[in-house]
């Protein structure tokens, strides 16, 4: 038996003293509002409406019963009024600092066709991490190797020129082999791939390959790193979205696959798999990550 629907409708008739006006008060067909009732009454074991008039009437049981029902009535609205205002409570989110604004903006828009309302906040990753630690956020984009990710990004090196090959190796970086031997071309991380699974490894294969240590460098920020690649002709280690979003041209690295990885973090495991079930495909889209999940770089 739905009790909080037969005393909203026991309410709604006393209050109409008539069960056609009352059921249509309560939106419910007056026969759901006359078993509801029925059923309400076989319930308690006493009758709350004197039927025997041709108006209905309270009993002493149900004049009695009046005032909690209408609490109960009113607490019962005001929890769906709350539910709904919760519904609509923003999820504040850690992005990488290197999502674009349209990206954001589209992520925001499919989200909340998805019943989720996101608000952002953009940061590197090491910061993302502690601002789910410290509760400042009920969520965060993690970095992680890209095999244990939710999302994996492809990272390669994107420049101003049009490279011939469809590959870049960075043995041809070193000192003497490119026209610019004064001063050899620079790799610039952006701080986004400041982190172990991408920086170490790219240092392992420069000191590998023979290029000088500064060859390969973490940047301050992307914005720095940016500039580089376009007025000096270094190159920049972005995804292929990144490097279009720049009007660079990019090509993936030949020693090594290197990539991005992010899994969702959260102080509450629902909010983590909300995020993560819901807005699988709309986060990879504003990533330029793999849709299929991680694993896709090696």
């Amino acid at each position: 038996m739905d009790l909080l629907g037969a005393w909203r409708a026991f309410v709604s008739v006393s209050e109409h003293g008539s069960f056609t006006e009352g059921a249509a008060a309560a939106r419910i067909p007056q026969p759901v509002a006359s078993r509801r009732i029925a059923a309400l009454e076989k319930h308690l074991g006493e009758r709350l409406f004197d039927r025997s008039s041709r108006r209905v009437t309270l009993t002493r049981f149900g004049r009695d019963m009046l005032p909690s029902a209408k609490r109960l009535v009113r607490l019962a609205e005001a929890m769906e009024d709350e539910a709904e205002r919760a519904k609509l409570s923003p999820l504040r989110l850690a992005v990488p600092d290197v999502c674009s604004v349209r990206d954001l903006a589209l992520l925001t828009a499919e989200a909340r066709r998805k019943g989720v309302y996101l608000d952002f906040q953009p940061a590197p990753p090491a910061e993302r991490a502690e601002l789910v630690r410290s509760r400042e956020v009920r969520a965060a984009l993690t970095a992680v190797p890209p095999d244990d990710g939710t999302w994996s990004v492809a990272l390669g090196l994107a420049g101003t020129a049009a490279p011939a090959a469809r590959t870049i190796y960075l043995e041809t970086l070193r000192p003497g082999r490119t026209a610019l031997a004064a001063r050899p071309r620079r790799i610039w991380i952006q701080p986004e791939d400041d982190v172990p699974h991408v920086r170490d490894r790219l240092f392992r294969v420069r000191d590998a390959v023979g290029l000088l240590p500064a060859q390969v460098a973490v940047a301050g920020t992307l914005v720095a790193a940016a500039a580089e690649a376009v007025a000096s002709g270094d190159l920049l280690l972005c995804s292929p979205h990144q490097a279009g979003e720049l009007g660079l041209h990019w090509r993936p690295i030949g020693e090594v696959r290197v990539g991005r990885g992010f899994e969702v973090a959260a102080g509450i495991g629902d909010d983590a798999e909300r995020v993560r079930v819901r807005l699988r495909a709309e986060i990879a889209r504003c990533l330029g990550a793999d849709e299929t999940g991680g694993g896709a770089v090696r």
